[in-house]
Order: C-alpha cells, then sequence, then structure tokens
C-alpha cells in the first residue's frame, strides 16, 4: 500500500465540502443579506434566465448547428406546448401536448 486511495479520497471530501460550502452560503447568515433593489429585481429572473439557457439549444439546435428546415418535430411542438400553457397554465398539461405533438412528428413522419 503506497497511500494510492488517499488521492481520490481527499478529491471526494474537497468537493463535498466545497459543494456543502456553495450550497449553505446564504443560509449561514442569522439575517438577510443585503443587496440593492436591482440586484433583488434581477435575481427574480435567473430560474427562467436559466432554463431558458437549457431548452433553447434543444429546440433550435442538431449536432451544434442550428435546423436548417422547419420540418423538425421539436419546433411545432414547443409552439403548441408554450400555446397551451399560456391558454391554460398548467405544467401537466404542457408536457402532455407538447409531447403529443412531438411524438407523432418524430416518430411516424420522421421529423
Amino acid at each position: 500500500m503506497n497511500g494510492e486511495w488517499a488521492w481520490p479520497l481527499l478529491a471526494i471530501v474537497g468537493l463535498a465540502v466545497i459543494t456543502l460550502l456553495t450550497r449553505a452560503f446564504f443560509m449561514l447568515p442569522e439575517r438577510e443579506l443585503p443587496m440593492p433593489d436591482w440586484l433583488k429585481r434581477g435575481l427574480k429572473y435567473a430560474p427562467l434566465a436559466a432554463l431558458t439557457a437549457v431548452i433553447a439549444p434543444e429546440i433550435l439546435m442538431a449536432q451544434g448547428a442550428f435546423i436548417a428546415t422547419w420540418q423538425d418535430a421539436r419546433l411545432p411542438a414547443a409552439l403548441c406546448a408554450a400555446a397551451y400553457y399560456f391558454w391554460r397554465r398548467g405544467i401537466l398539461g404542457t408536457i402532455v401536448v407538447g409531447m403529443a405533438v412531438y411524438l407523432p412528428l418524430h416518430i411516424a413522419l420522421g421529423w
């Protein structure tokens, strides 16, 4: 035994500590952290911005390039799902409508 196990163990413990500190950072202070109003307003949109950053490339790109044709099942599925959401404001229905449009176009028509 020459201590080969020590480096992976040290890495795991170090990553666990870093994860714990970064996730608990905002819960450690006993009082609210002072932030300017513009930052508080901006943070309200952070989850939406993160979701858009993940979803938009999945809808608009294929293999690292913008899609070149309208015959892509993701486009009508995303449009129908968005229309349903603005009409009914239901998450489950949005997913069901999006998949109900996507699957027939993708599987049956090969889009």
